[in-house]
């Protein structure tokens, strides 16, 4: 059977375990949104059950890869994608190489040009593509004449990079809201299926769930700002959609929607949401990235209490730079 394997605990110790035991000739590490699941879809398709998959945030991803890094390679491929260049990365990608892994990363965040230099030293292939998702740089390059894989990379494409002409997209990216669904999901896309009673079913419970945590973090919002007209507002759930629910209702520029522990998610009108991002630890596309404010406990606290943090005027003074 092929495996997958949500890195939610903190347990890397339990990742290299099973990294180091698998069976398994191919490692996906990837995202775990829709897009991650579009491309493991198509590892699927290509490698079958030879798959051992790894479901990473962003925040994660640097230990994740260690952990994998330092496990036997047995001359075995890691394949990387969804997942952005990580201050250093290289030294993690250069241990992988010792250790006898072939790496082949596939992105669609936008990289600097000395990051791509750094890390294509340590790698077999680095394919970064900013024009499409990370699901279709994976279809190009595996199954390039795939009818099956281009139209999921085609749907996963309209919703990872906000076109909304497939309204598929949209019941497969709020259903991948809650992770139960992600293997689900990915089984049905390798059979080109995008839609079923399960996910019928969840896309209904979790639209009329979404309408009150919106409205609930709309009312929590405060708005400040000169030069763009900025949002700030508690993440209850489902942060994309939160984003453009207030940006709608509030006709704001950009959109900080900030979960317990201080990691938020980041909208913008204008194309700078990456490099605001990268001043918190974090990264993205340039209208859509996340980043942290690295609550202290206290700070958690208070912020739930309040809804307001001193951490929102540091962010404002980071993009009215851009």
């Amino acid at each position: 059977m092929p495996f997958a394997l949500t890195t939610t605990n903190g347990d890397e110790t339990g990742l290299s375990v099973a990294v180091a035991s698998r069976t398994a000739h191919i490692v996906h590490l990837t995202h775990n949104d829709l897009d991650a699941v579009g491309a493991d879809a198509i590892h699927r398709m290509k490698y079958g059950d030879g798959v051992f998959s790894i479901w990473s945030s962003v925040g994660r991803f640097p230990r994740i890869f260690s952990a994998v890094a330092s496990c036997e390679g047995k001359g075995n491929l890691l394949s990387i994608s969804d997942l952005g260049y990580y201050k250093e990365i290289e030294h993690i990608a250069r241990r992988a190489r010792a250790n006898g892994w072939i790496i082949e990363w596939r992105d669609h965040h936008r990289w600097r040009d000395d990051e791509v230099a750094r890390v294509q030293k340590e790698i077999a292939l680095l394919h970064i593509d900013t024009s499409v998702c990370a699901t279709g740089i994976v279809a190009v390059d595996l199954l390039p004449d795939n009818k099956t894989a281009t139209e999921v990379a085609q749907v996963v494409c309209d919703y990872d990079l906000w076109r909304h002409h497939d309204p598929r997209s949209s019941v497969l990216g709020q259903v991948l809201q809650r992770k139960k669904n992600r293997d689900h999901v990915r089984d049905c896309l390798v059979n080109g299926i995008f839609s079923d009673n399960l996910i019928e079913h969840e896309f209904t419970d979790i639209k009329a769930e979404m309408e009150s945590m919106m409205r609930r973090s709309l009312r929590h919002t405060t708005i400040v700002g000169t030069k763009y007209r900025i949002a700030f507002a508690p993440l209850y759930g489902y942060p994309s959609e939160t984003a453009h629910f207030i940006r709608d209702k509030k006709k704001t520029d950009i959109e900080v929607i900030i979960g317990k522990e201080g990691r938020f998610s980041l909208r913008s009108v204008p194309p700078i949401s990456h490099l605001i991002a990268r001043e918190f630890n974090g990264g993205g596309h340039p209208n859509a990235a996340g980043g942290s404010f690295n609550f202290t406990v206290i700070e958690r606290f208070t912020f739930w209490l309040f809804k307001k943090s001193r951490h929102f005027d540091e962010f404002v003074k980071v993009a009215q730079s851009r």
